[in-house]
């Protein structure tokens, strides 16, 4: 196809609040490289990741924002967002070959080449370089993942992201069949995808909750759902767990390491309940356990992640589609958690 110059797409203009998203029709089109790929984006997902990169939550000093990109360093802007990306390879670069051209493919959001240049550190997609909420996605070929599925775009666009973030918590936790598993915000996107996932593994799954979502979360494989105001050390016992899958952190924290088995396993990806938490060294140490901080994908994580897709092993949780120019709309439903999944950007 001849490409255009520009195109339609949401740019973010700064750290704040929702008036940094600004839709554009005048953004521009970069053509692939070499050895990229340029995709006809046709579904994003909303992520915690889009606020928290907008907001500067990543920074870890208040004073300014020179640390808040998920590399750690300052983002530029403006900013295309949308880590979570579906669509269709419409032009290819020299190296690659051109037969890839009207493939489907999902983007693996952890990248570790860009402009023809292997990545000291990994950017992620809407952080370090340009993402999905817009017409077109510039990456490395080797990102984009040809995916065979009877899912709609949509659908597919609801794993990228959530999906490897668990499949990539579970890698690293070596989460295995007879394991029990405890899942902090298993609700949400990440949460229900570690939910989904380490069932399939054939790991017994309880799961933090709200009570009007512990039926929804039983369907997709929990064994036994936790009130997420519960005590967790009074109703699961101490020592009783395997492995942690933490979204949460917060206050509760220390009772996360009461409950898990000497030995035992925890994995972190979050900290929407609070990024302060008190640790007692000595549970630590005393106890064996394993602390596994997970933002980098292992480099299996998303090969594996979309034969699951294609085996059927998971299934896609779309709770709401929204149009690309309704951002706002999308990102205030998002921060309403009265869903259990994914919100998804309909961009065709």
């Amino acid at each position: 196809m001849d490409l255009p110059s520009t195109m339609s797409g949401v740019a973010l203009t700064g750290h704040g609040g929702p008036e940094k998203l600004v839709c554009r029709d005048d953004l521009p089109v970069s053509p692939p490289g070499p050895r990229d790929v340029l995709i006809k984006v046709s579904a994003a997902a909303v992520n915690n990741t889009d606020i928290n990169t907008r907001t500067g939550w990543y920074s870890k000093n208040e004073a300014d924002s020179e640390d808040a990109g998920w590399s750690g360093n300052a983002l530029q802007f403006p900013r295309i967002q949308g880590a979570d990306v579906c669509g269709y390879i419409v032009a290819v670069g020299d190296e690659i070959d051109p037969s890839r051209i009207g493939e489907r493919v999902l983007v693996e959001p952890c990248i570790r080449e860009a402009n023809g240049k292997q990545l000291k550190t990994p950017w992620y997609i809407g952080s370090e370089c340009d993402g999905g909420f817009a017409e077109f996605t510039r990456i490395a070929a080797r990102h984009a993942y040809p995916v065979k599925s009877d899912l709609t775009d949509i659908e597919l666009a609801s794993f990228p992201c959530s999906y490897s973030t668990a499949e990539n918590m579970l890698t690293r936790a070596a989460v295995k069949q007879g394991d029990t598993v405890l899942v902090t915000g298993a609700s949400g996107g990440v949460g229900s995808a570690a939910v989904q996932l380490a069932s399939a593994r054939g790991a017994r799954v309880i799961a933090v909750t709200s009570p009007a979502k512990s039926d929804k979360l039983k369907a997709l494989g929990v064994d036994v759902t936790l009130d997420r105001d519960a005590d967790y050390l009074a109703e699961l016992g101490a020592g009783q767990i395997d492995v942690v899958i933490d979204l949460v952190a917060g206050p509760k924290w220390p009772s996360l390491l009461e409950v898990l088995r000497p030995g035992g396993r925890y994995a972190v990806a979050g900290a929407i309940a609070g990024p302060i938490v008190e640790l007692d060294v000595r549970t630590l140490y005393l106890k064996d356990l394993s602390f596994f901080g997970c933002t980098v994908l292992e480099p299996e994580v998303f090969g594996n992640l979309v034969k699951r897709i294609e085996r059927g092993d998971i299934a896609p949780l779309v709770a709401e589609t929204y149009l690309l120019r309704e951002i706002n709309a999308a990102q205030e439903a998002f921060g309403a958690k009265g869903y259990i999944g994914k919100i998804v950007l309909d961009l065709k």
